[in-house]
């Protein structure tokens, strides 16, 4: 068994193949159990949970994976810490470590998980970034694995913005073979490093990775077809720019999902906009596991905390 204790878990790539089967595997023991396990590796343990976005899943699956695993989580708003007053990440980072054993955060510029993680003594986990969302990528291929089998040789169709979801997908499906189609308008593109950064791990996994403008050619023979929302937290004012530009092509409607394989399943990180990315009639049908994805946010996050806390 390979040792996670002490690492950050920022963007995926910093983790091996193996150290991911590593989590998921533990994540699969872990939800077999229900409710509390008998034994509490974190007991004693304290998780600051700092956040400048609004949140559901994150914090909820965090809060309650640490009690269940015998810990405690504080939440921190960053408005209410000195940091909304101009104390720097640095020193926060530093105070925290001498208070917690871990920092959970999540904020709009990905440089500001990477100061935290510079600056604190302490295992940094990014809960969401402009950039990544490791914590959800990752638990979306446990919850691929689940369904499906097995992660090697599964498509998965990326619908719309090339998102911080989407970058993460990029590097874990990569990572683990899957092979995964981006369909995007121009302007729209995943980030160029995760772009980069998964071909080059699919050269050693044999992953296939596109980039394309048709959602058709993108869902093709897919076994998933995954989208999120059209206008991300903090793009409120290009919100009649994006649904012009995304809408009607790039909506998730029944018709696109004759494209993929008659098994085709759907997925979405939730909170949608039902009739804006996706139609109602997908996100409610039976091809939709959008709710499983969720409650794995918790199963996958306590594995992360178990292994590096």
């Amino acid at each position: 068994m390979l040792s996670l204790r002490g690492r950050d878990f920022l963007t995926m790539q910093e983790y091996t193949k193996e150290e991911l089967w590593q989590i998921l595997k533990l994540a699969q023991r872990m939800k077999g159990k229900t409710g509390t396990p008998k034994r509490e590796p974190l007991t004693g343990k304290i998780l600051a949970m700092i956040f400048q976005k609004p949140s559901t899943r994150t914090r909820v699956s965090f809060e309650v994976g640490m009690r269940q695993l015998g810990g405690y989580a504080i939440y921190l708003n960053w408005s209410e810490l000195q940091l909304g007053r101009g104390e720097t990440i640095a020193d926060t980072a530093k105070v925290l470590s001498r208070y917690a054993n871990g920092i959970m955060a999540r904020v709009y510029s990905h440089k500001d998980i990477e100061e935290l993680a510079k600056y604190a003594d302490i295992p940094v986990i990014n809960g969401l970034s402009d950039l990544h969302h490791p914590c959800q990528g990752l638990s979306d291929l446990f919850t691929i694995w689940e369904k499906k089998g097995r992660l090697e040789g599964v498509k998965l169709a990326w619908i719309g913005d090339g998102n911080n979801v989407c970058n993460s997908l990029l590097i874990g499906c990569t990572k683990l073979g899957v092979n995964i189609s981006v369909a995007c308008p121009k302007g729209y593109e995943p980030d160029i490093t995760a772009i980069n950064l998964a071909k080059k791990n699919a050269e050693e996994t044999g992953a296939v990775v596109e980039i394309v403008r048709e959602p058709k050619k993108a869902a093709k023979n897919a076994d998933v077809i995954y989208t999120d929302t059209f206008v991300s937290m903090g793009m409120e004012a290009e919100r009649t720019k994006r649904l012009n530009t995304f809408i009607p092509k790039y909506q998730v409607t029944s018709k696109l999902f004759q494209y993929a394989r008659p098994e085709a399943i759907f997925m979405h990180c939730l909170p949608c906009h039902r009739g804006e990315e996706v139609t109602a009639e997908v996100i409610d049908g039976p091809r939709s596991i959008v709710f499983d994805q969720a409650e794995n946010r918790l199963h996958v996050q306590k594995a992360i905390l178990t292994l590096i806390l």
